[in-house]
């Protein structure tokens, strides 16, 4: 049904709704700013990429979210998580313990460490189950074989019983997922649900992943630093430096041919492509090392390892602004050619080639 003339197509309420979060952790040498002002939303059936180095902080800000910051050292200082109508910042202990697992779900970095070493693994999904769900033993073991089974776990009836340890890091894997999705939630957060594991099982978790997402309505926030990863199943990426978001964007060939901001355009400069030659293939890493987030530079936080750095760039930090339908960067300067010009000279600087979406990523 087309709506009335003059009159636009309501924007959807998104299922997640972030706004200047700000997570501190203090430490002896001081206090280090992990997430600053970060802000973003998550419609439903949505995958949103989030992306960056190690300390960027990625996962603080999914820990965040779910309120798994624990104070001593770490806490959350400011902005709103809006979720369901709810500000998930403000919800008491037992709420928030309500949401977690049941509406909002979250697959961990290492399953080795996040499974319970001495428990059989259909008595870990199971728990969840008799606590969100109050299903008796027996229905919560049929539920978790059915849940097995859709994350492809073969001969599943004697597996339940198995330990940790006698799966395979990629099946293991797919345990964790399994418990993620045992109370149906509307938001699953992924940390790195792909590390340590070879490409071929990493294939089959990301396939997996997009599959579930898709057959069960899911929103999914990915959190990675593979930018082949986000390529392969993200709707969207947030590209994360020094704790702030420096560029959102549509994971389309824009976004990989022509990245609008200096670290986006490293990251994609690092990174093997696939039609390249042997001739032309050499790698261009990124220069230096990521900033101190204790004592963190007054202006971009990108400055000391930008190529285009200017005076501007070392006094004022920029903010997100938009330079196209759904994309914005936080860069004082924007090539609207797609080059870039030398802040020593008037020479023109031509980003790094780069892979497409799919060029970038095939399972």
């Amino acid at each position: 049904m087309s709506n009335p003339p003059g009159l636009s197509t309501p924007t959807p309420v998104p299922l997640l709704d972030v706004r200047g979060l700000r997570t501190e952790f203090r430490t002896e040498e001081g206090l280090v700013r992990a997430v600053n002002g970060v802000s973003f939303t998550v419609h439903q059936g949505e995958v949103l990429g989030i992306v960056g180095e190690s300390g960027g902080g990625k996962s603080v800000t999914g820990l965040s979210i779910m309120r798994l910051i624990s104070w001593p050292p770490g806490r959350i200082v400011g902005g709103e998580v809006w979720f369901g109508g709810r500000d998930l910042l403000q919800l008491q202990a037992s709420q928030i313990q309500r949401v977690r697992g049941n509406e909002i779900a979250m697959i961990f970095q290492d399953p080795m460490t996040s499974l319970n070493p001495v428990m059989r693994i259909g008595t870990q999904i199971g728990e969840a189950l008799a606590l969100h769900k109050g299903m008796s033993p027996s229905a919560a073991r049929r539920r978790t074989l059915d849940l097995l089974r859709t994350v492809e776990i073969p001969d599943a009836e004697n597996r339940i019983d198995d330990y940790p340890h006698q799966f395979s890091g990629g099946m293991r894997q797919r345990v964790m997922i399994a418990m993620a999705l045992s109370c149906e939630p509307k938001l699953l957060i992924a940390d790195e649900p792909t590390t340590a594991l070879d490409v071929t099982v990493q294939a089959q978790i990301l396939r997996l992943l997009k599959r579930l997402g898709s057959d069960l309505g899911m929103a999914i926030i990915l959190i990675t630093h593979d930018l082949g990863v986000v390529a392969g199943i993200a709707n969207r990426i947030v590209v994360m430096y020094g704790g702030h978001m420096v560029e959102v964007s549509p994971v389309d060939q824009e976004f990989f041919r022509n990245p609008r901001h200096p670290y986006s355009v490293g990251l994609l400069g690092a990174l093997p492509r696939l039609d390249s030659s042997k001739q032309s293939s050499r790698l261009t890493p990124i220069r230096g090392q990521p900033p101190n987030l204790i004592d963190p530079p007054p202006g971009c936080p990108f400055a000391l390892r930008c190529p285009y750095r200017r005076s501007r760039c070392d006094r004022e930090r920029p903010i997100l602004r938009p330079v196209r339908a759904n994309h914005e960067v936080a860069c004082h300067f924007d090539p609207p050619d797609g080059t870039w010009l030398s802040a020593d000279s008037s020479d023109r600087l031509a980003l790094p080639p780069v892979a497409s979406r799919g060029e970038e990523h095939r399972e």
